[in-house]
């Protein structure tokens, strides 16, 4: 029989995969209830056309009743999955202060949670919200954690690397991260945790959770002094690299603006970060909200 584990790697979009942590959380013994097997596929009749195992609700109907349930929750979350983002910790032990216990919400920002044991749970949070979520992890707990936390986003229906692929290659990548201090592995595309080898080698990969909450709040600044075309801008002249013509234009750019992000852009140094780095800050850029600068 399945267990909630196995119906959450049965998810083929984001949508899917809250629905069914909503639906594990309000019915947590409903997965472990199924007993009766559906019939064998045949012209006439079959079991459950979504999980293949357990009898349809009635004659005509396509899904069991657990599928059921979970297709028409998943029917009103795809605007929520699209700014989704799914975190799947291994700690060695569970943040218990900010989970409250595997299903408790204290703040109101997880669209969902589960915990898989002692050490593994998964989490969906809105992805304006990774931030503050990882600054109460570090508050709560200090140095007392450590393992690896993967983020990567949901992915919609109808795309060919489904949901259930991207979770099966997130836990299956944990088993060769050492326990040691608290690291973070974000990808900002799902069919990245499919070779995330290449990502790595451009050191895009693992981060300090330190180094990463860092990163977070410069981007946050980052996005409230600069416009949006001063920072496509600013992308464009971060390619150019150490090109003759580069200094040029960056001295052009740098009188256009005003003080205050010239200054920020002179103190940061970035005009000297490697590419690796300007495109995972770029990456963040979706992953905090706008809040103009005073």
């Amino acid at each position: 029989m399945l267990s909630g584990f196995d119906w959450l790697r049965r998810s083929k979009s984001g949508a899917e995969l809250l629905a069914t942590m909503a639906y594990l959380s309000t019915n947590p013994e409903a997965p472990l209830a199924h007993t009766e097997m559906g019939p064998p596929r045949s012209a006439t009749a079959g079991p459950c056309l979504r999980c293949w195992i357990y009898p349809r609700i009635e004659d005509g109907e396509p899904y069991c009743k657990a599928c059921g349930d979970i297709h028409n929750r998943a029917r009103g979350l795809s605007t929520t999955s699209r700014n989704a983002v799914v975190l799947w910790g291994f700690f060695n032990q569970l943040p218990t202060e900010i989970l409250d216990g595997g299903g408790g919400n204290r703040k109101g920002r997880l669209l969902g949670c589960y915990i898989h044991d002692a050490n593994h749970f998964l989490v969906a949070i809105n992805r304006w919200q990774v931030r503050s979520w990882l600054q109460d992890l570090t508050l709560y707990h200090g140095f007392d954690l450590r393992g690896i936390l993967q983020i990567f986003p949901t992915t919609g229906p109808g795309i060919r690397t489904g949901m259930d692929d991207v979770l099966c290659r997130a836990i299956h990548q944990d088993l060769y991260m050492p326990m040691g201090q608290l690291q973070v592995r974000f990808f900002s595309a799902p069919y990245q945790l499919l070779k995330p080898r290449l990502r790595a080698q451009r050191g895009m990969l693992i981060f300090d959770l330190a180094d990463f909450l860092n990163l977070l709040q410069m981007v946050e600044i980052f996005r409230a002094l600069l416009r949006p075309e001063e920072q496509q801008e600013f992308k464009e002249l971060a390619s150019l690299g150490a090109k003759q013509e580069s200094q040029f234009y960056w001295g052009r750019y740098l009188g256009r603006l005003e003080q205050r992000p010239r200054d920020m852009l002179t103190a940061w140094n970035m005009r000297q970060w490697p590419e690796y780095r300007i495109k995972v800050f770029y990456e963040l850029l979706d992953y905090v909200p706008f809040i103009p600068a005073d």
